[in-house]
């Protein structure tokens, strides 16, 4: 029996119930990896519920795979199983239609569609669970599905984990995704780390002790002491920053150091700084001033014992959950709170500690009502100024709330915007001034050689509409055609004979189009500054690009940014 099954024995509770309803709907459906449609929905409904989510996550995490798969339909979920599960199975159907694209330009569109058209935070929160029983199985899946999984995973679903707090799962997924998107890399750092990370981790088992007997003399017993392997992912992307060279980074092994209460936090660190010189620079205090996703610890580096630079990490427990579980710790937080007096004297203090992981997430989440004490805080109106709906290919187009067919359409294109004779929504027939909704699939109708109406002035929303409705009327003149995107790179080199044939040899190597090119030398510094124009490259084109510049012989400083 499914250790699940062993925490809701009772036959009458939801996620019981969904468990029996799911084994015998699923049958011997059996999922692309290999893995009965069963067991994979199992597997991660207790994801979920390590998360301590709800009986209605877990409930719908056995679930939601269900329509798609079976011939059971959504209202045969709402009739058993209630509004609720019904509302976040949805969610998650819909949300596996979303097709993601390379298109930098269009990856962030992704993350704030989900986000936004789920609605509630759990849909996303299951989701991220799905995703990491995907990749730990991805094995299984042909080599070009393989890096497809892998891509979005560390575009889309990792950066979403990290936004929610939820460090210990972006850092994981990551590293599932990581030798399918860099296997020459993946081999590199693996093979050359091996003896280095086994010395720092003995290294580390000699420091604990030291550690503990230091503070149990200080009358701070901790709760744990723990060394913490840095991920080979994050690993990579340091290294990128220090020229590959590994010697440059300290925290490949770190010490977490576990305590009861802040005060024991700043107690600790002092004590490390009274026996070990901290570097300069490397003390970080992110318990008054935590990072954007809510994360909240201190580190700092020092010279420890044997006068061998180590990191040390501390934190309550209370930080150790919300780093690890980050949204799901606050969502079990909350679940806590049994009484509705006692969370309306919570949601009024601003300014608690146990509130500031809430806060940062910035503009995710800003209200919270009392009509419903769990629900209500995982409502996401962030995007209540904007709607992300979908076009017939499954794109994802980005519009302000209000927006009509006709704004959809000049978004796609300026001539289908021209000749719109009508729309669908959701395969229906609506009017051109019908107002689009978040999650609508959008169908526009043209007629070659049609003219726009005037009369669209009166209800569109975008400027780029407007202008294009009035440049075709012949109200106003065309506006100047803007400037196409791309990447500068600003070059310091040496101003050697010859460097400017071995940078652009290398761009040729990568396949990469100079669009723009200039080097301008400085002879009192003896060097030269090369400017170089290219498209936008994907990201992992980029730091390939990055990695090459830097190796060129001359190479001093190489410094870009995106001109839109």
């Amino acid at each position: 029996m499914s250790p699940l099954i062993k925490t809701y024995p009772d036959k009458d509770s939801l996620v019981y119930r969904a468990y029996i309803f799911a084994k015998d709907a699923y049958q011997n459906n059996i999922h692309t990896n290999g893995d009965l449609y069963f067991t994979r929905s199992l597997r991660v409904a207790e994801t979920v519920h390590e998360w301590k989510l709800d009986e209605s996550s877990i409930a719908v995490a056995l679930l939601y795979n269900i329509v798609e798969n079976t011939l059971y339909t959504r209202k045969d979920l709402l009739k058993r199983f209630g509004e609720e599960v019904a509302f976040l199975v949805d969610g998650l159907s819909k949300l596996k239609d979303t097709r993601y694209t390379e298109k930098q330009n269009e990856i962030e569109n992704v993350r704030k569609f989900i986000l936004s058209f789920a609605r509630d935070l759990r849909v996303v929160i299951i989701k991220l669970a799905d995703r990491l029983h995907n990749m730990r199985t991805l094995a299984f899946l042909p080599e070009e599905q393989r890096k497809r999984v892998a891509w979005e995973t560390m575009e889309i679903y990792a950066p979403l984990a990290y936004r929610l707090g939820m460090q210990k799962l972006s850092g994981e997924l990551e590293d599932l995704a990581f030798p399918y998107l860099y296997p020459e890399e993946f081999a590199w750092i693996t093979k050359s780390l091996k003896d280095s990370y086994e010395d720092r981790k003995q290294y580390a088992l000699k420091v604990k002790p030291v550690v503990t007997k230091l503070l149990l003399k200080h009358n701070i017993k901790p709760i744990s002491l723990d060394a913490r392997a840095k991920r080979y992912s994050s690993l990579y992307k340091k290294l990128l920053r220090y020229d590959m060279d590994v010697q440059k980074i300290y925290d490949l092994v770190a010490l977490r150091v576990m305590v009861d209460s802040v005060e024991d936090c700043y107690a600790v660190l002092g004590i490390i700084h009274q026996i070990w010189v901290p570097l300069p620079g490397k003390i970080k205090d992110y318990i008054s001033r935590p990072k954007s996703n809510g994360y909240r610890s201190l580190h700092t580096t020092v010279f420890c014992v044997d006068n061998r630079i180590t990191e040390f990490q501390i934190r309550t427990k209370e930080m150790h959950e919300e780093a690890e579980l980050g949204i799901a710790a606050h969502w079990a937080y909350q679940q806590e709170r049994v009484s509705k007096e006692r969370l309306k004297k919570w949601e009024g203090v601003k300014n608690k500690r146990e509130r500031k992981w809430v806060e940062q997430l910035r503009n995710w989440q800003r209200s919270f009502g009392d009509h419903d004490m769990f629900i209500t805080s995982l409502k996401i109106d962030f995007f209540k100024d904007r709607i992300f709906v979908i076009t017939p290919d499954n794109d994802i187009i980005d519009l302000p709330s209000g927006a009509t067919p006709v704004d959809f359409a000049y978004r796609i294109h300026s001539e289908i915007g021209n000749q719109c004779v009508g729309a669908k929504v959701n395969g229906k027939i609506v009017p051109l001034n019908h107002i689009l909704q978040s999650g609508d699939t959008v169908e526009i109708v043209i007629q070659r050689g049609k003219k726009p109406s005037e009369s669209w002035l009166r209800f569109v929303q975008t400027s780029g509409a407007k202008e294009r409705i009035k440049n075709s009327l012949g109200i106003k003149a065309p506006s100047k055609t803007p400037i196409k995107p791309h990447l500068e790179l600003l070059i310091t080199d040496e101003d050697r004979v010859g460097y400017l044939k071995d940078i652009t040899s290398m761009f040729g190597e990568l396949k990469t189009n100079i669009l723009y090119l200039k080097s301008e030398t400085d002879k009192q510094s003896a060097c030269s500054i090369v400017t170089i124009h290219t498209d936008i490259p994907s990201k992992q084109k980029l730091q390939k690009l990055l990695v090459r510049l830097k190796k060129i012989p001359g190479t001093k400083e190489v410094r870009y940014k995106t001109i839109r």
